[in-house]
């Protein structure tokens, strides 16, 4: 979960960290075609391309608990879904028999405690005592990182919808900067150097 304190440094390494114990890492190409494919699927409401109905609305249940809609919109206005749909079937698409089994294993868990092996609907302190057993695992680190990336990439990458990622970090969209560009280049610009 995001937390409002949460500096620009501490987000970066928890990202890089998250990546590495994922079952996958993006490349620039990936991210450009899936992205492109991403905004379209999204823009026209098509239905997914790669995920069964099912499959998406686990997935999109589970981005919701990483980063929840609250006081601020989350994964699931972001339309992080449909960026994960077209990673998992475009370049990366080794993965989500990977990611389909974690599915299959999360169904079979909640069905013995819940009694139900629809994530989706469970409460909320169902899902996150359900992905508190899972959060170590590659599987649950794959949809944490696919989570984050639809989340604060670029909008032509297909995620990011309406820039909401960027919106809840304070990021600033902007074609061109004019200096001073930071507190660091202002004080050396007052200092006359």
């Amino acid at each position: 979960m995001i937390s409002q304190s949460l500096t620009r440094r501490a987000f970066l390494r928890a990202a890089t960290e998250n990546a590495q114990n994922s079952l996958l890492i993006l490349s620039v190409p990936s991210l450009l075609l899936a992205g492109k494919q991403a905004q379209a699927a999204m823009a026209t409401a098509q239905p997914f391309s790669t995920l069964g109905v099912e499959e998406a609305a686990t997935l999109e249940a589970i981005a919701s608990r990483i980063i929840p809609s609250d006081e601020t919109p989350g994964a699931a206005e972001a339309g992080v879904i449909y960026f994960m749909d077209n990673i998992l079937g475009g370049s990366r698409a080794e993965v989500l028999p990977e990611v389909r089994k974690g599915l299959a294993e999360l169904y079979s868990a909640s069905l013995g405690r819940f009694g139900t092996g629809t994530f989706y609907i469970l409460s909320p302190e169902q899902q996150d005592s359900l992905l508190r057993d899972i959060e170590r695992t590659p599987f649950f680190n794959t949809l944490r990182y696919l989570t984050i990336a639809g989340m604060f990439t670029m909008p032509s990458y297909g995620g990011n919808k309406n820039r909401i990622g960027w919106q809840l970090i304070g990021f600033e969209d902007r074609h061109v900067w004019q200096p001073p560009y930071g507190y660091y280049d202002a004080d050396y610009m007052e200092k006359g150097a």
